[in-house]
């Protein structure tokens, strides 16, 4: 499905807008719940990668296909190492036999995990034979994905010794790792993380507990891009979100605050405003902490016509697509001048927007949204549009509620 997005020359826009629950949260919480089943959840997400994870969980012998989620492989790798006497298969889509999880299932081996390689050593489809783990150390990368870290951290309360791990290095992505840990804490269990050192303590029992998850901040990256995009005046209302948020992507609002994005907390709403015009030709970020929103900030930028420096991005080779490459190759297709390396993003400010150019999406959610805000400043079209149900299955709807004109192209 291809879709070309318009907008009305002219947009100052008002709209309130209720986003699904956090994937990341939800694909934790989840894992949780099926370690601890006196746990109740809401708000869980309603995208693909939440629906193939609560599936998966329920599976005791035979395949688990995750499709194209990343996380739910990581998760359900831990998991299913962990649950004696369950023995599955779990493998995905072309893409996803080509995304590394040796890193993981090496740290579970020395756990006393027993995992096998089907195809190619380090890569899915992998099988695993359910042990009881009672080793309780081991030790990471810390510069590797955090998914690989929360993944081990998930079930470490329920090995009969706990976990103590230690991460070798400068940490990537940190506010995974303690959102993962805020979690813990939220069902009671004890742990800790000094240094380079976390410690989750063994729990047998969680008493009923209820675990609401957030609304998602990734998911609110683009509406931020919207705002950003629009006119001084506009305003969209986002819920369900939290003050304190566990997510690191809540970085959104002090980033967007440069953009002219005012960003105010009501309850369970965030407010975005646009209270002035960008007044930067440059910005620079290091994203390392907040990755995900990468491709939004860039293309904001571009839209804007101001340049961007964005750092701490390697992670980014090993998502859906690499999307690097994609962001270059996408964004020079619009007329950008634009260089990345392994790890970095330089963009160069634009005079010019080509006007209907097809944007690719590389079966990669975030490519489809991240881009979409440029409707308001020129006719686009978005190849493969319905990759964006792997995290956010309503967005063309609500896109429609900001005055963009969707038609299938």
């Amino acid at each position: 499905m291809n879709l070309r997005l318009t907008t009305p020359t002219s947009i100052l826009i008002r709209a309130s807008i209720q986003i699904t629950g956090s994937k990341s949260e939800s694909n934790r919480s989840l894992l949780l719940q099926a370690l601890y089943p006196n746990l109740t959840i809401s708000n869980v997400s309603n995208s693909d990668d939440a629906r193939v994870m609560q599936s998966g969980l329920k599976i005791v012998n035979g395949e688990v296909d995750i499709h194209h989620a990343g996380t739910a492989m990581r998760f359900l790798t831990g998991y299913f190492a962990s649950q004696e006497g369950k023995e599955v298969v779990l493998t995905g889509s072309k893409r996803m036999t080509e995304r590394p999880i040796k890193v993981l299932v090496d740290a579970l081996r020395l756990l006393g995990a027993k995992i096998e390689y089907l195809v190619n050593d380090g890569y899915p489809p992998i099988r695993i034979c359910g042990k009881r783990l009672t080793k309780n150390k081991v030790s990471l990368p810390a510069n590797i994905s955090s998914q690989y870290i929360s993944s081990l951290l998930l079930i470490a309360p329920s090995l009969e010794n706990g976990l103590e791990l230690e991460l070798i290095g400068s940490i990537t992505s940190v506010p995974y790792i303690k959102m993962t840990l805020g979690l813990l804490t939220e069902i009671g269990v004890d742990n800790s993380f000094s240094d380079n050192l976390i410690k989750v303590q063994p729990k047998q029992f969680v008493l009923n507990k209820h675990l609401i998850v957030e609304s998602d901040w990734s998911s609110a990256s683009y509406f931020y891009s919207i705002i950003a995009l629009s006119e001084v005046g506009s305003e969209i209302k986002l819920s369900s979100f939290k003050k304190n948020s566990l997510q690191g992507d809540s970085v959104l609002a002090e980033i967007y605050a440069d953009f002219g994005v005012e960003t105010q907390n009501q309850q369970t709403e965030i407010v975005l405003r646009k209270i002035k015009d960008c007044p930067y030709e440059s910005l620079s970020y290091d994203l390392v902490n907040s990755p995900d929103i990468a491709q939004t900030i860039a293309v904001t930028c571009f839209g804007l016509h101001i340049g961007c420096k964005l750092t701490g991005l390697h992670t980014l080779k090993i998502k859906e697509t690499d999307r690097l490459e994609a962001l270059q190759t996408e964004l020079s297709k619009l007329g950008a001048t634009i260089a990345v390396t392994n790890n970095a993003l330089n963009l160069e400010p634009a005079e010019h927007i080509k006007p209907n150019v097809a944007i690719d999406t590389y079966n990669d959610h975030r490519m489809a949204m991240a881009f979409a805000p440029l409707a308001l400043k020129t006719q686009i079209v978005i190849n493969n549009a319905e990759v964006v149900s792997k995290s956010y299955p309503d967005f063309w709807d609500d896109l429609k509620k900001l005055m963009i004109t969707i038609n299938q192209n």
